[in-house]
């Protein structure tokens, strides 16, 4: 399972970067990582198909955790995953904008 931290994921961001957020969607809802796109650990495996196969799929979630097995889940499949180490309160916590609403699915 590969992991970057948030500097490194915030230029790949930049670059375009395709991103799933893991958590549930009250959470994602609460505050989330510009561009993400909610996909709870229990939808996972409904958005397989959705996922692209042709570069990195970053997996964030609040503290990393749940991202960590996402993408060793993912890996394991054969997706291109990247857990973003320190998820979501280490991005906020580099001063990094979230982005407060409603939920933007990948299905």
């Amino acid at each position: 399972m590969r992991e970057v931290g948030v500097d490194a994921f915030a230029a790949d961001l930049v670059d375009g970067a395709f991103v799933i957020d893991v958590r549930e969607s009250d959470e994602y809802t609460a505050g989330h990582v510009p561009g993400a796109l909610s996909t709870p650990l229990s939808a996972l495996g409904a958005v397989l198909g959705e996922l692209p196969g042709d570069r990195p799929v970053y997996v964030i979630c609040a503290s990393g955790n749940r991202s960590a097995w996402a993408a060793e889940h993912l890996a394991a499949l054969g997706v291109d995953a990247v857990s973003v180490a320190g998820g979501t309160a280490s991005w906020a916590g580099t001063g990094r904008p979230l982005v407060r609403g409603r939920a933007a699915h990948a299905t």
